[in-house]
């Protein structure tokens, strides 16, 4: 892939790839960014092994969860809920605060329900899309949802 093949491919799926690591990160919008960079360099750095076949989107979106679980396996002192409550604070382009209660309720959720829900509901992905991206099973995603879906009633819930 040619260098300017990969910026005209990299300026179409930005915006995805920013909400989806802002959804993964729970509204945290620095954390987002930080991981969205990571994620664009990495996808650069071996853009020479991407096989043209393949959609680039589920190629980004792959590197991108992958840097997510690496920062989350990295960070080892997990934020409580009091701390997210004061996370959103602005009322950017974003629409943060229209976002919080899902964002509060994702954080509850371990990494890889939130990344199956993330991709499926937020992005649109299909299950076998999601199963490729996250490198698990079909059966796994689906537990994974239903899981997720379980928990973020409860949590919902809970704040009403």
């Amino acid at each position: 892939m040619t260098r300017e093949a990969f910026i005209t491919q990299v300026e179409r799926e930005q915006e995805a790839l920013r909400s989806f690591l802002l959804a993964l990160c729970c509204g945290n919008k620095s954390d987002a960014d930080d991981l969205a960079q990571d994620a664009i360099v990495k996808a650069y750095l071996s853009s020479a092994g991407y096989q043209e076949q393949g959609k680039f989107r589920s190629w980004l979106f792959k590197i991108a969860h992958n840097t997510f679980l690496n920062h989350k396996a990295s960070c080892r002192t997990m934020e409580t809920l009091d701390d997210a409550r004061t996370l959103i604070s602005s009322t950017t382009a974003d629409n943060a605060f229209e976002h919080q209660e899902l964002y509060l309720a994702l954080r509850t959720l371990p990494p890889k329900e939130r990344s199956a829900i993330t991709l499926f509901y937020l992005n649109g992905y299909s299950i076998k899309e999601v199963a490729v991206i996250t490198e698990t099973s079909e059966d796994a995603v689906k537990k994974q949802l239903s899981r997720g879906r379980d928990k973020l009633r409860q949590e919902l819930r809970m704040d009403d």
